[in-house]
């Protein structure tokens, strides 16, 4: 387990805090936000802050913005929506570090809340030369005197803001990242046994480490998705015209193999939902997994394999669960992805569900409440599944 500082082991009361947040949220073509789950997400730790009479100013990205300021990426609705939230006004400032930003930051009185511009319009936000990116978390870090780093989403970014800006304040995480951290950390370093991960997605390429990390820690691997069939090609199938990476076939028999080697059960389906075009009306039928005939491309995981996936998980004390099983964007290709959430939402067991394309499946499906924790960074908590270092974590304060 991460042995982190939180903001309840420092003193916020009357002192001016810089908080990174995660408000990357989807807008609709007139500028309003269509899901405020991250706001949301970031309630427990402004509220605390508000309730201890701190200073609270907080910095966020939206979007990709690439030259300077656009008013697309305003984090103004941000601001709104939290008003709303937490049923006072949060001031918005017009800049990120300039004359706006200071002069209101400086004026800021007990359990008031400033939101900075978007964080994004200035480059050096995610420069990659050093000193470049220290100058700017330097001049944020100069409004407040406590960071918190509470945007778990782009932890596994060494940016200005999520990283850089820890070496100037004393740095602790806000109660989302503390959250993933007892989640995820605990699932990976101290689990109740079974232990079972279910990867699914399309790439092997995306889950290598991911695999490799997890073999040496779970009681039963599942594998599933567009990615089963690289593996399926590695036991010499015929796959058809299933979604294949040639160049991962000889790893993905390392992987069985070392999989074997360690008396991990690696399951992989045993039958598929294939079709003759990549098209939601498309023919299809299930056919076992070493039956797939020329001319037809799996894309779901079929009822047998859904009912041995779903045992595994019945049976299972942990399960972490990351990627779709199928083309789930697809109703008739979706069935295995719902399945195995239903599964999860069923189950005794702690769940995990890691960002990304299953988070948003088991949001659509209303299984979100059922499972003990979705994460909400996708690419953070790959990496931490990957077993590897977040640089938004790893420059906070030690316990």
């Amino acid at each position: 387990m991460l042995n982190k500082k939180t903001i309840e082991d420092i003193d916020v009361s009357g002192k001016k805090v810089i908080v990174r947040v995660d408000f990357n949220v989807p807008l609709d073509e007139n500028g309003n936000i269509t899901d405020d789950k991250r706001i949301v997400g970031a309630l427990p730790t402004i509220k605390y802050l508000i309730a201890h009479k701190a200073k609270t100013i907080l910095v966020s990205h939206l979007g990709r913005p690439k030259n300077g300021p656009e008013e697309k990426f305003s984090m103004k609705p941000t601001a709104k929506r939290l008003s709303e939230l937490i049923g006072q006004e949060v001031i918005m400032a017009s800049d990120v570090i300039g004359e706006d930003a200071k002069t209101k930051a400086a004026a800021l009185k007990e359990g008031q809340v400033l939101m900075l511009e978007n964080v994004r319009f200035h480059k050096e936000e995610t420069s990659k030369d050093p000193e470049v990116a220290r100058a700017f978390a330097k001049e944020l870090a100069s409004m407040a005197e406590i960071y918190v780093n509470d945007a778990f989403g782009t932890a596994h970014r060494a940016h200005a803001s999520t990283a850089v800006i820890a070496e100037f304040l004393p740095a602790v995480c806000g109660y989302l990242i503390k959250k993933e951290i007892e989640f995820m950390g605990g699932a990976l370093s101290n689990p109740e046994r079974p232990f079972v991960a279910i990867l699914g997605g399309s790439k092997v390429s995306d889950k290598i480490k991911v695999i490799d990390n997890l073999i040496d820690k779970v009681d039963t691997l599942i594998i599933g998705g567009g990615m089963a069939y690289t593996f399926f090609k590695a036991k010499g199938y015929n796959i058809g015209t299933s979604i294949v990476e040639e160049d991962r076939v000889e790893l993905a028999k390392e992987l069985m193999a070392k999989a074997d080697a360690k008396g991990v059960k690696l399951l992989l389906p045993v039958d598929n939902m294939v079709a003759k075009e990549f098209k939601n009306d498309s023919e299809r039928k299930v056919v076992a997994s070493n039956a797939i005939e020329d001319g037809w491309m799996g894309l779901d995981i079929g009822t047998e394999t859904i009912r041995i996936f779903s045992d595994t998980i019945k049976n299972a004390k942990t399960v972490i669960w990351n990627g779709p099983m199928g083309v789930f964007e697809m109703p008739n290709f979706a069935v295995g992805t719902k399945e195995v959430a239903k599964a999860l939402a069923e189950s005794g067991a702690l769940t995990i569900v890691g960002g990304g394309d299953s988070a948003a499946a088991v949001e659509q499906m209303g299984y979100a409440e059922k499972i003990s924790h979705v994460s909400t960074g996708g690419g953070a908590s790959l990496e931490f599944l990957e077993g590897k270092t977040l640089p938004g974590i790893d420059a906070l304060m030690d316990k």
